[in-house]
């Protein structure tokens, strides 16, 4: 006769690391919404921070070369060999986008630090006379962006649309401006500094995808006359 002895199992419990497959998670969202501004820029941004360098990447390695405390944050470092002349006007203006919540963002004349405000550069027209008159602005990644800080000012540039308004306040007088043009160029391309002067015209620059300094983007836009009161925002 056969005699059989049954033992109850243990069960058997799998232990997942917890801390780990968080970590692992959150690191990879955190990645996917760094990365993702970028990406879409370059799927989608094809019809017209944290703070930028707004300098080509030849230009950075033999800047690095010569002198490692370079001060990118200078508006006349953004292109080495088209430097900004010097401006007879002095002071500043003031400049509002609706479209991007910026209402009298301070624009300063003869100055080149970016960090208090946009830059006009020097050498370009004045608001409301014939010429183009270009302001340089900061942008970081956009989840970052404030209206009020000059260091991401320019981080939604690429939002903007043909048609849409920007609105001068200058020497005690308002421009209004429509968004006209929108392209995006390699840092080495100056194209947009030169003037034409059967209109006014401004053209905001900031580097694009959001996040890197790999190009610019250039917004163009031509004066366009009032409709009415209420198209001023500062009515």
């Amino acid at each position: 006769m056969r005699h059989y002895r049954y033992v109850k199992m243990i069960p058997v419990t799998v232990t997942v690391p917890v801390f780990p497959l968080l970590s692992i998670s959150l690191g990879i969202a955190i990645l996917v919404w760094v990365i993702w501004p970028i990406l879409s820029f370059k799927l989608f941004y094809t019809n017209l921070g944290y703070v930028i360098t707004p300098v080509a990447e030849d230009v950075i390695g033999s800047a690095l070369a010569k002198d490692k405390d370079i001060d990118y944050m200078k508006a006349s470092n953004w292109f080495p060999k088209s430097p900004a002349r010097t401006s007879t006007a002095g002071g500043y203006y003031t400049i509002s986008i609706p479209k991007l919540r910026i209402i009298n963002a301070k624009v300063r004349i003869g100055t080149d630090d970016l960090t208090k405000n946009i830059i006009h550069y020097g050498g370009t027209g004045l608001p409301g006379k014939a010429g183009n008159a270009v302001l340089f602005g900061h942008s970081i990644l956009p989840q970052f962006y404030d209206p009020n800080n000059y260091l991401s000012i320019f981080s939604l540039l690429p939002k903007l649309k043909e048609g849409d308004d920007i609105f001068v306040r200058y020497d005690g007088v308002d421009y209004r401006y429509e968004v006209t043009v929108a392209r995006v160029a390699a840092p080495d391309d100056v194209a947009g500094l030169e003037q034409r002067y059967d209109d006014s015209y401004v053209t905001l620059v900031t580097c694009v995808p959001p996040g890197t300094y790999l190009e610019r983007l250039w917004v163009t836009a031509k004066q366009s006359p009032f409709g009415s009161e209420n198209d001023n925002p500062r009515s």
